[in-house]
């Protein structure tokens, strides 16, 4: 979609045409697309048609304003999730920030949530099409703020702006791991993140990457891993933490010596979040709990404590780890359907589960994983979420 047709679908014709979409109840797109075209121009209809397809995609990430806002596909697949953004703001404006520059607003996901939370929001974005559409989406939901259609390494910060940024993690090749391959470049995020600034970026983020004196913030919404904040020296508060939302729940790495012993009465599966911040001892501390081992993170305890940073497991039995004792330990059981959940193991659990050929009436779950360096099995029941 061009800046032009763009406009377009601001206009009165094109927004009577995303009314008359969003009423349509034709399953059939292309018949749908044929019968709007008799009476309107086709590239008009297919950038609405693409917007209705896009805002139901966008359901997932932006709730009920999806079916007000505008995106490009490129731009929907980069956006923060609501929760996300809503959770940054948050925090931004309960450290006192006032005002929020990002630089990069690609549709103004972050935007949103920031102007939500009562921050006064300016956005710098150097594609002509994303900042007509963040500036629309601001208007859509009534928001006060700017966007300005520049290059982000060029804008200068006032001093009582915060600066985000949320550097691109593809290129032509693809999605990109490292911190060397982001645009804008890293060193320049970097140098932002010595001052009032927060960053968006991969959740891969190595330790080593942190910069001095930041706070690396990895954050899980609804048990997906989603991103890691840094934040700003001013704004920082730990070298690391994980936070899980919708809880809200969080956890600081202490530098807590890890604690390893043998599988207790309750085994422990840490949220992604929890694992990349380095913190299951942390984690293993609070549950008055343990490490099963050294290098593997599944935790256990003997009390049983629910937490929303992890998920529980209540350990029936252990089973035999060799696959042919193992087959018969679980058809002794008379088990039919098998979820095998595994860790530092080379198990590959739809490969196992065929191999076992179960046929019973019981429904199991199975951990496959390494205690204090070998391999074993344990009989399992899911906390009830």
């Amino acid at each position: 979609m061009d800046l032009a047709t763009f406009e377009r679908l601001l206009d009165l014709e094109g927004q009577e045409l995303l009314a008359a979409l969003a009423d349509a109840t034709d399953d059939d797109d292309l018949a749908l697309g044929a019968r709007l075209r008799r009476d309107h121009d086709g590239d008009l209809v297919a950038a609405a048609m693409t917007q209705r397809r896009l805002r139901a995609r966008a359901a997932a990430k932006f709730g009920e304003d999806a079916a007000r806002l505008y995106f490009t596909p490129d731009a929907l697949e980069q956006a923060t999730r609501r929760r996300v953004a809503e959770h940054r703001a948050r925090r931004l404006a309960d450290s006192g920030a006032e005002a929020v520059v990002d630089l990069g607003c690609g549709i103004g996901a972050d935007l949103i949530a920031a102007a939500r939370a009562g921050l006064r929001v300016r956005g710098v974005e150097l594609d002509p099409v994303r900042a007509a559409v963040a500036r629309a989406n601001l208007r859509a939901l009534g928001l006060d703020g700017e966007v300005e259609h520049a290059d982000a390494t060029h804008t200068v910060v006032g001093p009582d702006e915060t600066a985000f940024v949320d550097p691109a993690r593809r290129t032509g090749r693809g999605r990109v791991f490292g911190v060397s391959d982001l645009q804008p470049p890293w060193p320049w995020v970097r140098e932002l993140l010595a001052g009032r600034a927060v960053a968006k970026v991969m959740p891969g983020l190595a330790h080593a990457d942190i910069p001095p004196g930041a706070e690396a913030e990895w954050v899980s919404d609804g048990g997906d891993l989603v991103e890691c904040c840094l934040w700003g020296a001013p704004f920082a508060r730990v070298r690391r933490r994980a936070t899980l939302l919708p809880s809200g729940a969080t956890l600081a790495h202490r530098e807590e010596p890890p604690v390893v012993g043998d599988v207790g009465r309750y085994l422990y599966e840490p949220d992604d979040a929890v694992i990349r911040a380095g913190a299951v001892a942390e984690l293993a501390d609070d549950l008055q709990g343990w490490l099963i081992d050294p290098k593997i993170a599944y935790l256990s305890s003997d009390r049983g404590d629910v937490t929303p940073l992890a998920r529980r497991f209540t350990v029936l039995a252990e089973l035999p780890f060799r696959e042919k004792q193992l087959r018969a330990a679980l058809r002794e059981r008379r088990v039919g359907t098998l979820t095998v959940k595994k860790r530092g193991v080379q198990t590959v659990p739809e490969e196992l589960v065929r191999r076992l050929k179960l046929d019973g009436p019981h429904e199991a779950t199975l951990l496959m994983t390494r205690v204090d360096g070998a391999g074993r099995a344990f009989l399992v029941e899911p906390a009830v979420v």
